[in-house]
């Protein structure tokens, strides 16, 4: 065996043990980034944040008359969904889809910044830092599109 081909080897077998012995003692920590979703605090966290938002929505006068007719037992559970699924949690979103939500309710410009400035509100209130705030609202943008009125 050359020289390269041992060093590879010992290597190689060096990986192996630590491999093991991490699996042997109780688990080893994934280098994986956490998602959004653990970023905010998982299911908790998401509940908390969304909460915190229905409250901003229900103090701002020119946000809450789009929601005068909305069952906010089934917005809360919706928003949860689709926040989970956009966030890359543990959900997959089936509800209507953002044209079908927003079809007919003549969002201004103005009034979508709004919302938008009441979750930036809900976010900090809910500790989220502001690298995961504009992570979030970066994943959120491309529903700009569907839900201004055209």
């Amino acid at each position: 065996m050359n020289n390269k081909a041992h060093h590879m080897t010992r290597n190689l077998v060096a990986s192996l043990i630590v491999l093991l012995a991490c699996v042997w003692m109780g688990g080893c920590q994934s280098a994986a980034r956490p998602t959004l979703y653990q970023k905010i605090g998982g299911e908790a966290g998401l509940e908390r944040l969304v909460d915190l938002f229905i409250q901003e929505i229900g103090r701002d006068k020119a946000i809450l008359p789009y929601f005068a007719k909305a069952n906010v037992s089934r917005f809360r559970q919706g928003f949860i969904t689709h926040l989970c699924d956009t966030l890359d949690g543990p959900c997959d979103y089936q509800g209507d889809s953002m044209i079908q939500i927003h079809t007919g309710m003549q969002i201004t410009e103005a009034d979508f910044n709004r919302v938008v400035e009441l979750l930036i509100n809900a976010m900090t209130e809910a500790g989220i830092d502001h690298t995961t705030q504009n992570q979030i609202l970066a994943r959120l943008a491309p529903l700009r599109g569907v839900v201004i009125k055209m």
